[in-house]
């Protein structure tokens, strides 16, 4: 077991790596980012989705800042590493919008109709894993932080969660170490969808500090880079 242990933590380290200078390569040759086609070998679709959008911000700090613009922009950044690395991927919204059906009255129509428009998308991917990107928030605690995953029952998402659990513990929760946790089937989207599903929480917007943290660029990267390479040490033991 401790054998076991040692050679993923190694995986993960040369993953990071990888992406570091990946990505610094990606930098140096200009602004441009770069189109990566997916390997023909790659089995699955990841979804990635950035929670909320548009009018419909999410949990909000103190200080104002809506967690759907952060949301999107982690997403963004994991998009990209994941296409740098070869995978197929499909983005639920790559601007921060409402993506719900047009000529709705309420706000309530609008985020039913956005939910079923991401679950849509899910279901009609072919072979795909939903990768769901949010914050957190619990004004009870304000000292409360840092990233956890959640996973909903699908058969192999449990898995999916530990590496990309395994991941941001190493990189992003270091002396502050979550573990996975299955998603309550309250949640709609989690459950609507026939495929395996995984939330992840990437701070706590309820608290000062972190939230200055989720606005950095470099802070985002870490934890697109932590939850990319949590993604792909799981495919690479799957499909081993």
């Amino acid at each position: 077991m401790i054998v076991l242990l040692y050679k993923r933590n190694l995986m993960l380290f040369g993953l990071f790596c990888c992406f570091f200078i990946g990505m610094a390569a990606v930098l140096w040759n200009g602004n441009a980012v770069p189109v990566f086609s997916a390997r023909e070998d790659v089995p699955v679709t990841v979804v990635i989705d950035p929670g909320h959008g548009g009018e419909d911000g999410g949990a909000v700090s103190p200080s104002g800042i809506a967690e759907s613009r952060l949301n999107l922009e982690v997403s963004l950044k994991v998009h990209d590493l994941l296409c740098f690395a070869g995978q197929r991927t499909v983005l639920t919204r790559s601007e921060d919008v409402t993506i719900c059906d047009e000529g709705l009255d309420t706000m309530r129509q609008r985020k039913t109709s956005d939910l079923k428009n991401r679950v849509r998308l899910v279901r009609e991917t072919e072979n795909s894993i939903l990768l769901s990107i949010h914050q957190n928030s619990l004004p009870s605690s304000p000292i409360t932080h840092g990233a956890q995953v959640f996973w909903n029952q699908i058969e192999g998402a449990d898995v999916l969660a530990e590496s990309i659990q395994d991941a941001l513990n190493s990189g992003i929760n270091a002396g502050n170490e979550k573990h996975p946790r299955q998603i309550p089937n309250s949640i709609y989207l989690m459950k609507s969808i026939n495929s395996p599903g995984i939330l992840v929480e990437c701070g706590f917007l309820s608290n000062a500090v972190e939230t200055e943290r989720l606005q950095d660029p470099a802070y985002q990267l870490r934890l697109a880079v932590a939850i990319s390479a949590g993604y792909l040490n799981a495919e690479a033991v799957e499909y081993s």
